[in-house]
């Protein structure tokens, strides 16, 4: 069944609810793809599914973690493109488990913080665990469509979620 926010819920619990249903759209989309389907890329700047779960990945580490001094794994180097490429020897298997150990890593944030707790930016401003919260629903939002674009294009799939 898919996730839905909850209608009474709390701040803290609908923020992490909707987050949630966009990282599920995320794995939903490379479901059932082999590895060739997932690095295929279909843009002219070279964006796959693949690449997008692995930016996704850093940004959640990024942001939920690096902003608020919570250890990360070795991260690729953002500012030289390495979160928007697949790397030699990298599979679509390591891609995703990265992209769950991101997405743990970052729960432990949100469930240790509370939604006032400040952070510091990469920019180097502060922020608050709410704020990052909320970006990271429209980072994640914003590129679920760019993969469901993608998707489409591969085996014509479309939508947020499979037929439960």
């Amino acid at each position: 069944m898919t996730l839905r926010v909850p209608p009474t819920g709390g701040e803290k619990e609908s923020l992490l609810a909707s987050l949630e249903q966009h990282r599920d759209v995320v794995l939903w989309k490379v479901r059932g793809l082999d590895e060739e389907q997932l690095r295929r890329p279909l843009t002219p700047t070279g964006t796959s599914l693949l690449t997008l779960v692995k930016h996704l990945a850093c940004v959640e580490y990024g942001w939920l973690c690096t902003t608020f001094d919570r250890p990360t794994e070795p991260l690729p180097d953002a500012y030289g493109g390495e979160d928007l490429r697949i790397m030699p020897g990298e599979t679509a298997e390591d891609v995703i488990a990265f992209y769950g150990r991101a997405r743990a890593a970052a729960n432990s944030t949100v469930e240790e913080l509370e939604l006032d707790a400040l952070g510091t930016s990469w920019p180097g401003e502060p922020v608050s665990l709410r704020w990052a919260l909320i970006h990271m629903i429209e980072e994640t939002a914003r590129h679920t469509g760019h993969m469901d674009i993608v998707r489409e294009l591969i085996d014509g799939a479309v939508g947020d979620h499979p037929e439960d």
